[in-house]
């Protein structure tokens, strides 16, 4: 009695394996960001906005000196 294969199957398979493979290996391959340096990116693209409290607090601290003058 002989053995038959399902020969789409079996490719079906192959190619599902291999396209795993793949994606595993685009996904190792992308480099991790390491050791940067926050003060030379926020030179590039200038200040930072200040967060809502420290806006807030910054006008009070400028009436407090322009009244000690």
């Amino acid at each position: 009695m002989g053995v038959t294969r399902l020969k789409r199957k079996d490719r079906r398979n192959k190619a599902r394996a291999n396209n795993k493979q793949a994606r595993i290996k685009q996904l190792l391959s992308t480099p991790v960001i390491k050791n940067v340096d926050m003060d030379e990116l926020r030179a590039q693209f200038g200040e930072a906005p200040k967060n809502k409290v420290g806006a807030t607090e910054a006008p009070a601290g400028q009436s407090e000196e322009t009244s000690a003058e």
